[in-house]
Parts: structure tokens; sequence; C-alpha cells
């Protein structure tokens, strides 16, 4: 089958290993003084490991390869982290499946408060003194994506936006180029759980039926993962979703 996975260039990589703690699923491995993809069945493609690397070395690209495999990750993950025989061996930690996605339950009925889906209507005026510009344009609450609920009335038949979290602090018209008319949803592709934001996504996606999916990313590589993200959950959603993607420079500039 074709899919996205990590992809090293050996000609640059300098042998320093800051990839490899940065990988999950323990695909990357460090053989002969070299970064090493040990199997295709084991790297989820989503490019964790991008930003790790100061030479620039790793990329992920598509490609015929075998399917992600979660058994063998698990294996994987128990044979490397198996301690000496004289300590008992710990079980691998449990994962959380892509095909299965539990919408949580909403704070009315007892939960969190910060999470209870609330649609706040219309943007409110700006502040007398204020300038247009300076108009909030966040139509609900929550925006975490691990907080939504794919079952949020202010989801449906939606347009989206989906931004790392670094966009709105560092794109200052965020709020009236990019927030204006869509219901957002904020992740860290570094920082978080990927492979829980591709299933969460996809709940949202059959749940909701959006218009469209606007997917917003700083330009540094390791951000590229929420674009893949968000293009392997429309894949596996099964839902026909058009995807804009927008991005933005370190410096505060619209580059795409």
């Amino acid at each position: 089958m074709r899919r996205v996975v990590v992809e090293i260039d050996e000609a640059r990589c300098d042998g320093c290993g800051e990839c490899v703690p940065s990988c999950a699923e323990g695909a990357i491995r460090m053989v002969d003084g070299k970064a090493r993809l040990v199997a295709d069945a084991l790297c989820d493609g989503l490019g964790a490991c991008l930003g790790e690397c100061p030479q620039g070395a790793i990329r992920v690209t598509e490609r015929e390869a075998a399917p992600f495999d979660h058994v063998a990750v698990e294996r994987h993950l128990a044979g490397a982290m198996r301690p000496a025989p004289r300590e008992p061996a710990a079980p691998p930690a449990p994962r959380r499946s892509l095909s299965v996605v539990q919408p949580p339950p909403d704070a009315a009925a007892g939960g969190c408060p910060g999470s209870r889906s609330v649609d706040l209507g219309p943007p409110r005026s700006a502040p007398t003194g204020l300038a247009p510009a300076a108009q909030g344009q966040l139509s609900h609450w929550p925006v975490q994506l691990s907080l939504v609920s794919p079952g949020a009335p202010w989801l449906g038949g939606a347009d989206l936006l989906l931004a790392a979290d670094c966009v709105p602090f560092a794109y200052a018209d965020f709020h009236r180029d990019l927030l204006a008319g869509r219901r957002v949803l904020v992740g860290c592709p570094k920082l978080d759980d990927l492979e829980g934001y591709v299933g969460k996504l996809v709940a949202i996606f059959r749940a909701a039926g959006p218009r469209s999916l606007t997917v917003a990313r700083m330009e540094v590589p390791c951000c590229g993962g929420i674009v893949t993200a968000a293009r392997e959950a429309v894949r596996l959603s099964g839902v026909a979703l058009p995807v804009t993607e927008v991005t933005v420079g370190v410096g505060g500039a619209r580059l795409s």
C-alpha cells in the first residue's frame, strides 16, 4: 500500500541521535553511527521526529510501505525496554486505537467545567477605542482538540479551522483572517498525542459532517505533523472534505 512514512538521508545524518527519543514507536534506532528506520510497519508517518534533526536529514515521503502495525510496535517496544533478567519485565503501555474513539462525557453530566461545550454566539463588538481588527472571532468553547466532544452541536456542518498552538501567537491577524466564520480546534503536533488527534478528528468528521477544513501550521518542519494527521483523518473517515493548508512564518507573516 502507498502511505506516508519517514525517510532518513544517511548522507546528511551526523549520528547525533537526537531523533531517537522523539519516536514513541521506537521506529528509529542508531545503527553503525547513523539513524535508521527499523521497519516501515513501526512508523506511523506523523513526523514527530522531523523537528529533532539539526541536519535536516529526516522527512516524510509517500511510497509503497507495509501498513502501520500497532501489535508490532508493542512487541518492539516491549523488547527494547525489557529490563535486566533479575528484574520483572514491565508490560507494554496501552495504546489508543485509531478506529475506536469514545467521545468524552459532556461536563453537564459530570466532568471538568472547562471542557463543557458552549456556543458563544456571534462575535462580540470590540471595546470602545479598539480597532475593528481587534474584535475577537471566537464563537465556541472549548477549542483544545482533546477536550472537544465530536457531538458538540456547534460542530455540525461547520467550516473547521485546525490550528497548531503557536499559530495564533505568531500571526497577528489570526482572528480576522483565519478564525472569522470558522470553528477552531487547536493542538500541538510536536508535544501532543497525534495518533489520538487522528482518532478524534475521524470521530468529528463522521459525526458533524463539516463543510470544509483549513489547517494552519507554522513553517517549522515538526509542525507538518498536524497537516499529516488532518489528511489521514479525512482519509480514514471516508468523508469528502476539502482541505486547505495555511503556513505561517516564525516572523509572523502568512506564507501560503
